[in-house]
Order: C-alpha cells, then structure tokens, then sequence
C-alpha cells in the first residue's frame, strides 16, 4: 500500500476528521463535480465515488450526495453509511429507505438505481469487503452504538 495512501487512512480515522470532514467535503466534491459536467470528484481520487441523487424521506425533493462507493463485480455498488463515525446515520440513508428508486452519476454517466438496505449475512460479507477496501470503517463503528448502514444498488429500468 503507498504511503500516502496509509497516511490518509490513519487521518481518516481519527475524531477530529470526523468533525472536519462532513462540512468539506461533500461541499467541495458537489461544486467540482458541478463544474465538471459530472465527470469528477476530487474525493475519487482516493476512493471510487458516486453522486447519489435520491428524494428526500421528508420533502420529496431530489438531494445529491456525493459518496465513496465501493463497485463489485456484476455491476452493483455498495455504499456504506458510516457518517464519517459520527452517531446519527447519514441523512441519505433515510432517504433511500423512504424512497429505495434513486439515480448515481457514475464515472460522468448517469444511472438509474435501485437501493437495497443489507441484513443477516448479507450484510455480513459486504461488511468484510467494506473493510478490506478502506480500513478506516472499522474506527467509526467502534467509536459509535448504532450499526452502520450498508445499501447495495442496482442499476433499474429508466423511468419513463
């Protein structure tokens, strides 16, 4: 593994991170992928990531999040929830639990989805190949009570 990529990793998992992260991020990622025609976030530099647009649980309104993903094989995405460990899930987790049909733009494509909510075993497999793609999944889950979240998407049938 590069060096800089372990640095990354060892930063990634700490509190202060944490803090920091969710303000910036996201934000950067959403304007240069705005900029870009939705062919980049900076953050896939480190980590395969997707824009997921899903309706709001609450308002119905489409909400973007740009996310790391983790692809597999066959085409699926799995996306985990971890709220950089922080204690409340991840408002886009909501969403897609209210409203599972959503849309990613992926590699400047966009795609429509469907979102699965993982459990039992399942969930259990994908969790362990979470946390061989980025370790740092491992400090946020001990660091809060709930579980984590993980939803595996599939490509759906354009809406009409």
């Amino acid at each position: 593994m590069p060096v800089g990529l372990r640095l990354i990793q060892k930063v990634s998992a700490t509190r202060a991170f944490a803090r920091v992260a969710p303000r910036v991020i996201p934000a950067v990622d959403r304007a240069v992928h705005r900029l870009t025609g939705g062919k980049v976030l900076l953050s896939a530099r480190m980590l395969p990531g997707v824009v997921l647009t899903a309706k709001g649980a609450r308002t119905g309104r489409p909400r973007a999040t740009p996310l790391a993903c983790l692809p597999e094989p066959g085409g699926t995405w799995l996306l985990v929830g971890s709220n950089f460990g922080r204690p409340g899930h991840p408002a886009w987790t909501g969403n897609l639990l209210a409203h599972p049909d959503a849309e990613i733009s992926w590699r400047g494509e966009r795609l429509p989805v469907r979102a699965r909510l993982l459990a039992g075993e399942e969930r259990a497999e994908a969790w362990r190949a979470a946390l061989a793609f980025w370790p740092p999944y491992a400090a946020y889950q001990a660091r809060i009570e709930r579980e984590i979240r993980l939803f595996r998407l599939t490509r759906a049938a354009p809406e009409e």
